[in-house]
């Protein structure tokens, strides 16, 4: 038995010591760094990539902001440009001596050159004498009591309101029919 247990350890020293043996293991470690080292490349490749959409992101964004504020410069412009002969035509209107009626009747020119630049740029006034109400496009300043007209019914603009398209700029300043009759009904 005692050889028996002698030949077992020799065989394993042979294989422990077996220079075939120990050429593969080098090889083996030697595949593992290799495989670990192609993670690393991945991971280096993807983390330069993330850096690289990043800044490209930043960039973009930079832009964008940067086009978006020119666009409002370029739109100021415009209106603006539509304004100008209307201050023009104030100037004059100013500079040149005439009656009261001349300068009345100038002026009444002056307003619908306005209103025609406004309308050019979509700006609609807010409908308003005759008109029911709307707390969305009216602010009442009075409510002036009467039987003669529909309770809720705008019988005076003090101040023009105006929109573009759906959205509101100002609301109009109205009076404010109050039927108290109509109430009761």
């Amino acid at each position: 038995m005692k050889n028996h247990v002698h030949d077992d350890q020799e065989v394993l020293n042979e294989e422990v010591l077996n220079p075939a043996n120990i050429v593969a293991e080098p090889e083996a470690a030697a595949a593992q760094p290799s495989e670990l080292e192609q993670v690393k490349a991945e991971r280096d490749h993807l983390f330069d990539r993330l850096a690289r959409l990043q800044a490209e992101f930043d960039n973009a964004r930079k832009r964008a902001a940067k086009e978006s504020a020119d666009f409002r410069e370029y739109a100021v412009a415009g209106a603006v440009d539509q304004f100008l002969p209307v201050l023009d035509n104030f100037h004059l209107a100013l500079a040149h001596g005439g009656t009261v009626e001349q300068l009345r009747s100038g002026v009444e020119l002056i307003v619908k050159q306005m209103e025609d630049a406004l309308h050019s740029l979509g700006v609609q006034p807010v409908e308003t004498v005759g008109a029911q109400f709307d707390p969305h496009q009216h602010e009442a300043i009075e409510f002036v009591e009467t039987s003669e007209h529909p309770d809720h019914q705008v019988l005076e603009e003090v101040r023009r309101g105006y929109r573009i398209k759906d959205r509101l700029l100002r609301p109009a300043l109205v009076k404010v029919a109050n039927n108290t009759a109509a109430q009761d009904a």
